[in-house]
């Protein structure tokens, strides 16, 4: 009789068999990987899809990888892009002082900082080239100032692990990113400058489309999925006429950028609005003059460590040619992808920006400051934003953020697509609090909560789980695949969840379980409806 310890080994080794054989033959050259802490994953880290945007290649859109000899051991994550430094110590800190409710899970210290960073990664759960599995690639958050794609809560072993191929992407971020001046339009082949950021994310996909059937995956079967920043980045690559025949379905995650953008406003992601070229190549010229620089070539000596920081415009911009005009726009008249998606938000969105919404956390002032930042309309607005006391203050400042920033944009894009789209999108919202510390618990439901959940990653997150957080996880990751499969979330007995659509406004619901609601705050995002309708328009 077979000893249970002798089974368990043959089993690994069924399982690790199982595995996609290395190496894999990609069009600039082999690569190895490495197991997963499942055998049955391959994993491959640190894969080159563009050259180095260094040197002369700063500031331009990304070009080809050099080809390799031999085999290149995928074991390992390449550099973060530049960005600002973090150390454990104070975010821990931060997060037991109630200040913060991120953790060291959130954030990407573990690699080198580089310019040389366009660097992506791959878990695969095929058994072979030629699997063809549906593909998710995830586009990170971090406000496109931070980030990257090997930080811990975007491992993607488990939803390999439920039949993917799983990719994660670096893109250039910050200045680095979305730097625009009228030097670098002048020599940019289509007249543009800024977008960068995208620009590799949109490499990244053309490689994805090029490679991924080497890895098991089905380039015609590709989903791209991101949260906050990366939600936004999901918004613009629908919209961008750039991707098209790269990208089959969309999730996003707390993001999206449907204000109409306005000629002089350079605020970017702090307005909610998309700066246009001119505007951003101005605030591009400022920051040259900042640092002394007489021209691009000066810039582009400055060791990167140098300019690193705010300044100038960082985050995506209408050029024009990435972005025709602004989001909004693209969807009112039926020129995004029209592929399915997934839309949602956070009921905690926007407690961890209450500062944003420029209000008091006090009742005292609190209808002063809504007429100086609403106007006319602040009477409407005090209507849908109540506030009696300084703890409907507090409740309200996180509302307002959390509605202006997330909520009114998921609303908007689900509404658009359902008019002008004929392809179906599904809405949601978040609304369940992770078994955090008392300290983080006011927080809620908060901004990127649910990562972890929709990606099956728990474990990558070091909380004391419950059986209802292990439950929800199987079926929101369970949604997530079920989508990446046939762009519709239902199947495998999970409660039914209907398609957006305007007349009756229903959304799944991810409470402790998920249920279907009619669309939550109503009342606060119809009155963002009327502001960006009249005095904001």
């Amino acid at each position: 009789m077979i000893s249970r310890f002798a089974l368990i080994a043959l089993l690994s080794a069924a399982q690790l068999a199982s595995a996609l054989t290395d190496p894999v033959k990609t069009e600039t050259g082999l690569v190895s990987g490495v197991a997963g802490s499942n055998p049955s994953i391959q994993v491959y880290k640190g894969i080159p899809y563009a050259a180095p945007p260094v040197g002369d290649l700063r500031w331009r859109a990304p070009q080809p990888a050099a080809p390799w000899q031999g085999i290149r051991a995928a074991a390992s994550f390449g550099n973060s892009c530049m960005q600002q430094s973090y150390k454990p110590e104070p975010v821990i800190a931060d997060v037991k002082a109630g200040k913060s409710p991120w953790g060291p899970e959130f954030y990407a210290w573990r690699q080198p900082l580089s310019e040389d960073c366009l660097y992506l990664n791959v878990w695969s759960s095929a058994k072979s080239a030629g699997a063809k599995l549906p593909v998710l690639v995830y586009i990170h958050g971090g406000g496109f100032q931070q980030g990257s794609g090997a930080v811990d809560i975007y491992d993607g072993e488990g939803l390999a692990s439920k039949g993917l191929v799983v990719v994660t992407i670096n893109y250039r971020l910050g200045v680095f990113g979305f730097f625009a001046h009228p030097e670098l339009t002048k020599e940019s082949d289509h007249h543009v400058s800024g977008n960068y950021g995208l620009l590799d994310q949109i490499a990244a996909l053309a490689w994805v489309h090029k490679n991924i059937a080497a890895f098991g995956g089905d380039p015609d079967k590709v989903t791209i999925n991101g949260q906050s920043a990366g939600a936004h980045s999901i918004n613009y690559l629908v919209a961008t006429p750039l991707t098209h025949g790269l990208i089959q379905r969309a999730i996003s995650e707390s993001g999206g950028m449907f204000i109409h953008s306005v000629p002089g406003d350079t605020t970017g992601l702090s307005s909610g609005r998309t700066a246009f070229l001119k505007d951003a190549e101005e605030r591009g010229v400022k920051y040259a003059q900042a640092h002394n620089a007489a021209s691009i070539a000066e810039l582009r000596a400055r060791p990167a460590a140098e300019l690193t920081g705010q300044g100038a415009t960082t985050a995506p911009i209408i050029d024009g040619y990435v972005l025709p005009t602004d989001v909004y726009t693209i969807f009112a008249t039926g020129k995004q992808n029209d592929i399915p998606m997934i839309v949602g938000w956070n009921s905690g969105d926007g407690t961890p920006f209450a500062n944003n919404s420029g209000l008091p956390a006090t009742v005292a002032g609190f209808a002063e400051a809504a007429q100086k930042k609403f106007g006319p309309m602040a009477d409407d607005f005090l209507k849908a934003f109540p506030v009696k006391t300084d703890a409907d203050a507090v409740k309200a400042r996180a509302a307002v953020s959390r509605d202006q920033m997330f909520g009114w944009s998921s609303r908007t894009w689900g509404r658009l697509q359902a008019k002008t789209g004929k392809s179906k999108i599904y809405l949601f919202y978040w609304d369940h609090v992770p078994p955090v510390a008392p300290e983080t618990e006011p927080f809620g439901a908060f901004h990127s909560s649910e990562i972890t959940y929709a990606q099956n990653n728990l474990k990558t997150w070091n909380l004391p789980w419950t059986p209802v957080d292990r439950k929800l996880a199987d079926a929101m990751s369970s949604y997530w695949v079920n989508f990446a499969k046939t762009g519709d979330p239902n199947a495998g007995g999970l409660p039914a969840w209907p398609n957006f659509d305007p007349k009756n406004e229903q959304s799944m619901h991810f409470g402790d379980t998920p249920s279907v609601i009619p669309t939550p705050l109503k009342p606060e995002l119809d009155f963002f409806d009327r502001w960006y309708a009249g005095p904001q328009k």
